[in-house]
């Protein structure tokens, strides 16, 4: 009997950045596959091709397959490349960033709380002239909402603060 380790299952191989990710990636999947099914459908949707149900379980197929994949194919870090110093601070700014954004949506609706958080998410990401930062979120932003309010006839609520006067 051999006294040495498989390198397959040694810790760095398995515990790879890769490896978890595609875990945590996985298990998101299975839970949005889960709830999918609770989406309430209307008698006679059960005989059409497409549902409310539909795209969600495709996604959730989709994403339990590349997980999958990339849990089988994932590298150690050494081997893949990954960046092992990890910026903390830019993760914790952007957790921060998105919880306002959430909070913005209510109160002063979806272009300015978008316009803003696309603006700040640029400025943390390190662009730093003003032209650049509003050129590249605004229109973009009134863009979306025109697609989705005039196009898609989508209603987005204006904001607590629009609707008080």
């Amino acid at each position: 009997m051999s006294t040495k380790i498989n390198p397959l299952l040694s810790s760095e191989y398995l515990l790879c950045r890769d490896r978890v990710g595609a875990l945590i990636f996985l298990a998101l999947c299975l839970v949005y596959g889960y709830q999918t099914f609770n989406i309430p459908m209307f008698p006679g949707d059960e005989y059409e091709p497409f549902t409310a149900r539909t795209l969600p379980i495709l996604l959730t197929y989709i994403g339990i397959i590349l997980s999958v994949a990339l849990l089988v194919t994932g590298q150690p870090d050494k081997k893949s490349g990954a960046v092992i110093q990890f910026n903390w601070k830019l993760l914790t700014s952007f957790l921060v960033l998105m919880t306002f954004y959430g909070i913005g949506l209510t109160y002063v609706g979806f272009v300015i709380a978008t316009t803003l958080f696309l603006a700040i998410g640029f400025y943390l990401l390190g662009e730093r002239r003003k032209k650049i930062l509003f050129g590249a979120s605004f229109p973009f932003v009134l863009s979306f909402y025109l697609l989705l309010t005039q196009g898609l006839d989508i209603y987005l609520e204006p904001g607590v603060i629009f609707t008080i006067w």
